[in-house]
């Protein structure tokens, strides 16, 4: 079990519905902790999440206006740290085709500032939150955090005698994050109509809940270098829809530049290192300073079949109208 007693933690991008949700989860069940540093760049977000944790009630809590673009203003913010949560991204897929060279600088560039200033600092473990868009990608969002994703994984080769461990988190939609579909459709039902990409379209789908326990899990267990995947179950846009605007008119217009029709998490040709871990699946580095056998042992991994996948359009759990209703009641909108 994680002890964030007298420990510091970092969370970048902290400010985003990830950071808010780990923020709240680290201060209701570790109140022993240090420091929970919030670095972003968005003062008004910052200025806003200071007014529902105020000093007086939360001192552990600091606020550290910066960009991961910047490699000096991360060491400084990094000077103490002993954990870091690196959620800071460019996550719109239509806005990272346009702004291309916006997208490379936050979500690669950035992500090798956060590996060099751990590196110059006496960070001990770090967890990057990636997507299901960065397995088999095929929009310029994907591909940066696959790169990403493989910068975190090969930093546990270069690290020397550095005891630093990293590691990475993939999941899929995170339900009721901003910009998510879920909140969108919340907003168009009152027009009477659901733009529909696609009719065949699903995604996975994972609570804020179960994104938070999973980066507390890695943050816990990983060894260095795995990429951690849940076992969480697929959702029909339609059916979003209809759980959401069911007297609604369901009008299709298109998948748009970038999109897949379903995600996935885990290729066939991950299948050759990746293995089950109960809750979880992960897939290990080619290359790694422990033994594997030490490994399977200690989490009773197996290794899954030759040939494996996992996407959400041949997932074997799926939600239905009436769970994503309820889900929506407590994730999304109590009155919903």
């Amino acid at each position: 079990m994680l002890d964030l007693r007298n420990k510091s933690i970092l969370i970048t991008g902290g400010t985003g519905s990830l950071g808010k949700a780990l923020t709240e989860e680290i201060l209701s069940k570790h109140p022993e902790v240090r420091r929970i540093i919030i670095f972003s760049r968005d003062e008004q977000k910052q200025f806003q999440m200071a007014q529902e944790y105020p000093e007086t009630e939360y001192p552990q809590l600091r606020f550290f206006i910066g960009d991961v673009r910047d490699e000096q203003r991360l060491v400084r913010a990094f000077k103490g740290v002993d954990y870091v949560i690196h959620a800071a991204a460019m996550k719109h897929v239509p806005i990272a085709e346009y702004n291309p060279d916006e997208c490379i600088k936050t979500n690669v560039m950035g992500a090798q500032n956060v590996i060099h200033a751990c590196f110059q600092t006496d960070v001990q473990r770090v967890v990057a939150l990636s997507t299901d868009k960065a397995c088999a990608p095929i929009n310029l969002y994907g591909a940066t955090k696959l790169t990403s994703d493989k910068l975190f994984v090969a930093a546990n080769n270069i690290k020397g005698e550095n005891p630093i461990v990293f590691s990475v988190v993939r999941y899929g939609n995170v339900m009721g994050s901003n910009g998510s579909v879920i909140p969108f459709f919340i907003k168009k039902k009152a027009e009477g109509r659901l733009p529909i990409t696609d009719p065949k379209m699903t995604r996975f789908n994972i609570s804020l809940k179960g994104g938070v326990e999973m980066v507390m899990h890695a943050l816990a267990n990983a060894w260095g270098g795995e990429i951690f995947i849940p076992k969480i179950p697929s959702y029909r846009i339609t059916d979003v829809a209809s759980a959401i605007g069911p007297d609604c008119e369901q009008v299709v217009v298109g998948i748009r530049p970038g999109e897949k029709v379903h995600e996935e998490m885990i290729t066939p040709s991950d299948s050759f290192y990746t293995y089950d871990l109960g809750k979880y699946y992960t897939i290990l580095p080619a290359t790694h300073k422990w033994k594997i056998d030490d490994f399977k042992n200690q989490f009773q991994a197996e290794l899954v079949k030759e040939g494996f996948a996992y996407n959400s359009g041949e997932n074997t759990e799926w939600e239905t109208v009436d769970t994503l209703r309820a889900l929506i009641r407590e994730h999304v909108d109590s009155n919903f």
